[in-house]
Formats: C-alpha cells, sequence, structure tokens
C-alpha cells in the first residue's frame, strides 16, 4: 500500500502553538488536571484537512474544566453545558471546543444508551473507534505538544489502515455504529478497513438493528458526501450491513441469466453513476437521486423471450418508492424528497431523447418537464451512461452535446421571443388616431427590432418614454402627424 503523506508532530504542534490552546492548558493547570486535544481533530490536523472543531479530554469533570475556560476567555466566549453527557462546549470566535472527562463507555446487549463511567486518559483512548482517532496532544504548559500515541495510530494513518485500538469484536458489540463509521470514514478519507476489523465488521453486522434511525442516517449522508461514495456503499454491501439498513439497495445487486443472457448487476451500475455525479456536483440530493434512479429495477425486472430483459416503467415506480425510502431512513420529508423523487422519474428522458431526431418540441417538453431542475437532469442523464464499450458511450454523450446546444438555442430563442417594446398598436393607434393598417404593423416590427437588438446586445429593456419618442419619429417617416401625446 502506498503510504500517505501526512504532517509531522512539530508541523501539528506549531498549528496548536496558539494562544487559545495556551489558554486551555493554562486554566488545566489552574485546577490541576491533565488536557489533551484528541480525536478526530488530532486527526485532521495531521491529514491536513481543515477544522474549526477541537475536543478535549481530562481526567476528572470536563464541565468543570469548560467552565474554568470560559471564564478565562471571557465575554468572547460562550458556555453550553451538557450535564446528562458530562460534556460542555465552549464557542469563541468561530471555534467550537468540547471538553469531556476520560471515561469508559460501553452498550448492553440490547441497549442504544451507552453506559459511562469515569476512566483514565489510557482507558479513554482505548475506547475509540480507531487508532487514527486515538491519537492526543498535551496542552498544558508542562509538556505542551507531548503526543500520546498507543495504539500506533500515526503509522496507520501513514499506511492508510483503519483497525481498532482493542479486540475489533468488543469495539464493535460496544458500540454498533463504529460499523457505519469505519465504512464512512474509508469513503471519506481512502484509508482501508484492516482484513481483520472488516472481518469483525461481517461477524457483527446485526448488531446495527440496536442503533437509532436517526444515526444511521447521519452516516449515510457522510458516505454520500464523500469524494467517491461507491467505497462506503460497496463496503456497506460486502460487510452485510447494507441488506439491513437499506434492503431495497442491497437488493440490486447481483445478475440474473436466462438462456445464456444477464442483465448488468444494477448496484455496481448505480454506484458507478453516483461516483459520476459526485465528479460533476456537490449537490448532495442530486447524488441521492443518482443512488434511486434505478431502485425500482428489481421489483420491475421481467424476461420476455422476444426482447430478453426488461425493466418496463421502473423509472416511474421507483419515484414512487422514494418517499417510503425516505421515510424508512429517517431522510427529510420535503421538497428534497420531491426533487429527488422527480429526478427519479424523469431521469430517461433525456437518454430518450437522443435516440430520435432532436425537434423543438421535444425540447420544451423536457424544458416544461423539469423545469428548475433541467441542468440537475441532465447531469443525472449524462452519469448514467456507464457502458463499458466506449465507442457507444463516445456517441451517446455526443448526442448529449447536441441536446444541450439545443436546449440552450432554443431557450435563447424563447427568451427573445418574449422581448417586446413597450408601445402597442392600441398606443400607436392612439397616437396618430389611424385605424388597424399596414403602417400599424410596420411601426410595431421596427420597435420591436429595437428591443431585440438592446436584449441582446446588453440584456437592458427598452424604456417606455424612449419607444414612445422613437414611435413619433418613425410615424413622421411614414408621413403620420401626431394627434394625440400619450404617456
Amino acid at each position: 500500500m502506498s503510504e500517505h503523506v501526512i504532517r509531522t508532530v512539530a508541523e501539528v504542534v506549531s498549528l496548536l502553538d496558539k494562544p487559545l490552546f495556551h489558554a486551555i492548558g493554562k486554566a488545566a493547570d489552574s485546577i490541576s488536571r491533565p488536557c489533551y486535544a484528541v480525536g478526530g481533530c488530532v486527526r485532521d490536523l495531521f491529514l491536513d484537512r481543515p477544522s474549526k472543531d477541537f475536543d478535549f479530554v481530562t481526567v476528572g469533570s470536563g464541565i468543570e474544566l469548560a467552565e474554568r475556560v470560559a471564564s478565562d476567555l471571557g465575554k468572547s466566549a460562550h458556555l453550553a453545558l451538557f450535564r446528562t453527557y458530562g460534556t460542555a462546549q465552549v464557542k469563541h470566535r468561530g471555534v467550537e471546543l468540547e471538553f469531556v472527562g476520560a471515561r469508559k463507555e460501553s452498550y448492553t446487549a440490547n441497549s442504544r444508551n451507552p453506559i459511562v463511567s469515569e476512566g483514565t486518559l489510557d482507558e479513554d483512548l482505548s475506547r475509540r473507534d480507531f487508532t487514527v482517532n486515538a491519537l492526543a496532544i498535551r496542552v498544558n504548559s508542562d509538556g505542551f505538544g507531548e503526543l500520546k500515541d498507543l495504539f500506533g495510530g500515526i503509522d496507520d494513518m501513514k499506511a492508510g489502515i483503519l483497525r481498532t485500538p482493542l479486540d475489533p469484536d468488543i469495539t464493535f458489540s460496544d458500540d454498533p455504529l463504529r460499523m457505519m463509521r469505519a465504512v464512512r470514514f474509508a469513503s471519506q478519507l481512502g484509508f482501508e478497513i484492516a482484513p481483520d476489523t472488516f472481518r469483525a465488521i461481517c461477524r457483527n453486522a446485526e448488531r446495527i438493528r440496536i442503533i437509532t434511525r436517526e444515526r444511521i442516517a447521519t452516516e449515510l449522508m457522510k458516505i454520500m458526501a464523500s469524494p467517491r461514495p461507491s467505497v462506503g456503499l460497496s463496503l456497506l454491501l460486502d460487510s452485510g450491513l447494507l441488506a439491513i439498513i437499506f434492503p431495497e439497495l442491497a437488493a440490486m445487486q447481483g445478475v440474473e441469466t436466462v438462456n445464456g443472457r444477464g442483465h448488468k448487476d444494477n448496484f455496481y451500475h448505480t454506484v458507478t453513476v453516483v461516483d459520476n455525479v459526485a465528479l460533476q456536483s456537490d449537490n448532495i440530493w442530486l447524488r441521492w437521486a443518482a443512488l434511486l434512479h434505478d431502485i425500482a429495477k428489481p421489483v420491475t425486472k421481467h424476461w420476455d423471450d422476444q426482447t430478453g430483459w426488461t425493466f418496463h416503467n421502473h423509472n416511474f415506480i421507483g419515484s414512487k418508492m422514494v418517499p417510503r425510502i425516505f421515510s424508512s431512513l429517517r431522510l427529510p420529508q420535503d421538497r428534497k424528497m420531491t426533487y429527488v423523487a422527480r429526478l427519479v422519474e424523469l431521469h430517461m428522458r433525456p437518454a430518450a431523447l437522443v435516440e430520435d431526431v432532436v425537434t423543438d418540441s421535444a425540447v420544451r417538453r423536457l424544458i416544461t418537464e423539469a423545469g428548475d431542475d433541467l441542468d440537475d437532469l441532465m447531469i443525472l442523464a449524462e452519469a448514467d451512461v456507464t457502458s463499458k464499450n466506449r465507442e457507444k458511450v463516445r456517441r451517446i454523450l455526443s448526442n448529449f452535446k447536441i441536446v444541450r446546444a439545443k436546449l440552450q438555442e432554443l431557450k435563447k430563442r424563447d427568451e427573445i421571443a418574449a422581448v417586446r417594446p413597450p408601445v402597442d398598436g392600441n398606443d400607436i393607434m392612439t397616437a396618430f388616431a389611424i385605424p388597424a393598417s399596414p403602417v400599424v404593423g410596420a411601426i410595431r416590427k421596427e420597435l420591436n427590432n429595437v428591443a431585440i437588438e438592446r436584449y441582446v446586445d446588453n440584456g437592458q429593456p427598452f424604456p417606455r418614454e424612449e419607444a414612445i419618442a422613437m414611435m413619433y419619429e418613425i410615424g413622421a417617416r411614414h408621413g403620420l402627424s401626431p394627434a394625440t401625446i400619450i404617456k
């Protein structure tokens, strides 16, 4: 495995060598407590990942330390206490500081809530989920910058490995959400899960059932926001977690063959589409639309002796499945859901369009159906092209370029067609006291041309005052005299 480039300890300590962190250390000194920056914030410092959230652990009351820190920082600090959990937060000039006392934590067989008791610093680090998150840096005045790495977290970070500090079966059984976190970190950081750690996830997958759907949804969202969501989604499938938390997606995996003819593996096609979308957009809900665009294929799959495998109406049925899936996963039941369902229903429309002659009327129908989501729909449709036949991909994407060009051309034409001078035929007839006649049409045409030129050249409207003045000038050229001065 290639070595990951990380900052040195000296470089990380230099980043912490700031008045704020020294103030925290001095506050800890004043009550004779050790204090360490710990966990994900330390990991991110080594990985050069920006963060404004810092966690600190002490031996004893984290709340007492937070109160002292907030008092020392003065009016710029905002303190929040969470006595039920024994934690506290101090917000200071855009930075969030979390404080907790060192503790031991475990779950009973069927509980979603941990049993927490005080512990030593070493016990606190050992209960962390992964070695890369079990790093601590001292901020006390005595020993400022001292690194505590009990489990080889730095070496694992360099190697890009995720493994647990202690027996992974105990780690995952105690807190099953850590299995989801392993998958999420692999997807976010580009790390690999150590083989023995991954096997433990497989063995303990059923344990995820005691975790609330809301906490699972939070991890899923972070996986979907990662640079390559397919990494995390594939690990969820391979570990057995996906079948428990998202059975509709897991059901897409596999290929069925009849008379020597098989269909594509819809799961791996889908996660490829999600990755393709991720390359083009950070819109998390567009990524969800990509994830669900073929979600109904397992329930619509049918073999026909004449045409082979079919998935009739999978787009329409899939859109109807979206609300139920969002409800099950505890995702928002609002416009975001409606947006995803709409794109799932329409995802085949651009592809169908490129297979025919691209007519104005067909493009207008697409514009009307997609509305404000048209650009996102086009991204999804192009991402859906995953054939291994390079020539086929080249041809389809080339056709999509034609559709995009047609869309822009038609939008521009329709915008221009909608441009009207602020003077109409009634104004002209009133101004010159004449009936409807060819000269009225001629004056209107000339005014209309000026309005269009102004719009095309600089997007500026044609003020009514100027249009009226020009109307009288044009009328004079046609031998007309003003009968009424209109405004």
